[in-house]
Formats: C-alpha cells, structure tokens, sequence
C-alpha cells in the first residue's frame, strides 16, 4: 500500500515531472508516423508472414507501465512523507468531566453523571502504568480533583467523588486542563516544555461561563497539546429544576471544534456502552503524536516493481511471446 504523501522533503525534484506529458507526446506521435508508414505496405499479410503481427494492448501497457514506474521513481527522488502515529514513551493524560447540573439527566441510566464516571474509571485503568493521569473537574468553576499521577486507582477514586454543580465553563476548564499538565513531571531534556499528553474532555452542553472555548483552544494548541471531545447525552435529555422541566441536548458542533482545532478526534456518546467504546478508541489515540514519517523507500519499490513489469512487457515483444 502506498501511503498518500503529507509533503516532500525536496519538493523541486518534482519538476521531473513535467517530462511525463512529454514522453506521451512523443509516443502518441511517433505510432502515428508508424501507422502512416504501415499503409504504404498494400498486402499487410505477406507482411505478417515475415515479420509477424505485434500485440499492440502489450505494446501500450508496457509504455504504461514504464511511465508510472517514472512516476513512482520521481515521486521517491523528492523524498516523501507521510504523518504516522508514534507513541509516546512518557504522557499525561488530563481526563475532563462535566459535573455540571445537566449531568444528572437520566438519558443515560442511571444518571449522565454516573455512568460518566464509571467509564471514566475503567478508561483510566486500561492506560499504560507508566503514564501520569490527572482529572478535572468541569463546571462554573473548573478545578483540578487530582494532579498528574501513575496511582491510578487513585486517579479512579478520584473521579468516583465527582459531585454536579453549577455552570459549564468549557473554555476555563480547557486552561486548568493545561494548568494539570504543567504538573507533571517534566522531561529532563525540556525542562521548560510542557509533558507530551492529550486533553479527553466530556461534556454534555454548551459553554455558558468563563471565556470563549476557542480563546482558551488558542493556547492549547501553541501548547501542541491534543484534545479528544467527547459530546454525551441525548437530544431528549431533560433536568428539572425547581419544577421546571429543562431540555439539556449535548453541544456537538463545539465539541468537534475543539477536537479538530486541537488535531484531536471527536466522538459522540448517547449512552453507556457507546461511551464504553468511545474510551476504547481514545486510549489507543492518546497515547500517540502525529509526526513525519518519510515513506521513499515505499515508492521506490513501487517505481521498481512497475520497472520490472515493463521490462517483462518489452521482453515480450522482442521475443514474440504468443
């Protein structure tokens, strides 16, 4: 399989490619100029006696396939690459959950808030040992419940003692999640850089205090930090308060936002078992960075083995195999 480059390390090579038209051109031309001389020959069956007919759909594949060995060839000289996931040998990971008062909807048996942080709890103890986890809490005023830790039983109590309050400040607790891993231990060789990790951010409304999500998405991404959001809920999710029914729908188009801005991912949960899932495919992302991979040497077979396919087509015709 050939990967689909992400850019190439030295682009101007690709102006080789402007040779290709050219040497269709010159092909198309000079069959015609052979057709042309092929007519002046009035008994073409005597001909085929001597000489023997040509198989032209062999002819023109392997003209084809000298071209895309050209192509695959040119396309490794420029030295290509491609984004691949590279996991990371030390991350924190900052689990963001929203404890505001929408989270006790029943949408999701027995509550939101509930069955959030159960799954929460199993996501956290299916990371690698090795990595730090930190949660946070997300309301009007988001707080850090448990700074960056390898315990993490200890991280999964933690998130059992998460109780609803008021509010969602989506962008705030986007800075306190920055402010968490600013608490991790730091790289020995970056003492001054941020620990590499990912915000995994739940929530099921809209941002309603603190400032705008994407001000506080401006400093995660300078930060290279990415974001995994998580919208839960349903659209017929309800609260009452003080005996007034209120509908509580998750905030979808925000939460992608976020995600894409952040080159996280986004998912959507509409209960249990799909959040179940959901934190599934998270600690498999998590734990990666997208970085630059040169994939050349992947082209170049290619280019070699579409070079040795035309060699065979040539052979072919000059033999005269049936």
């Amino acid at each position: 399989m050939i990967f689909p480059p992400s850019g190439f390390e030295v682009p101007s090579r690709l102006f080789l490619l402007l040779l290709i038209p050219v040497i269709v051109a010159a092909y198309v031309v000079l069959s015609r100029m052979k057709n042309r001389r092929g007519m002046r020959y009035t008994n073409t069956s005597m001909l085929e006696s001597v000489i023997g007919r040509q198989s032209q759909w062999r002819r023109h594949l392997a003209v084809a396939l000298s071209l895309l060995s050209l192509v695959t060839l040119t396309l490794a000289f420029a030295r290509p690459v491609a984004q691949a996931d590279e996991p990371l040998p030390r991350s924190t990971i900052v689990v963001v959950i929203d404890v505001s008062l929408s989270m006790e909807a029943t949408d999701i048996e027995p509550s939101r808030l509930e069955a959030a942080k159960v799954a929460a709890r199993e996501f956290i103890e299916t990371l690698p040992p090795e990595y730090n986890v930190s949660v946070v809490s997300l309301s009007g005023a988001p707080a850090i419940v448990i700074p960056p830790t390898t315990d993490h039983a200890a991280a999964g109590r933690a998130v059992l003692t998460l109780q609803p309050q008021e509010s969602t400040a989506i962008g705030e607790a986007l800075i306190t999640a920055l402010r968490a891993l600013q608490q991790a231990p730091q790289d020995p060789d970056d003492p001054d850089g941020i620990a590499p990790g990912a915000i995994v951010m739940l929530s099921d409304g809209e941002n309603t205090a603190g400032r705008a999500p994407m001000q506080a998405v401006s400093d995660v991404v300078e930060a290279e930090i990415r974001t995994f959001t998580i919208a839960y809920g349903t659209e017929n999710g309800y609260v009452d308060l003080d005996g007034v029914r209120e509908p509580v729908p998750p905030d979808p188009a925000m939460m992608r936002q976020i995600a894409e801005a952040t080159d996280g991912a986004f998912y959507e949960a509409e209960s249990a078992d799909d959040l179940r899932e959901v934190y599934a495919d998270v600690a498999v992302e998590s734990g990666t960075r997208k970085v630059d991979q040169q994939v050349t040497s992947q082209y170049a077979g290619f280019g070699l083995v579409f070079a040795a396919l035309a060699a065979l087509g040539a052979i072919s015709l000059g033999v005269r195999w049936p």
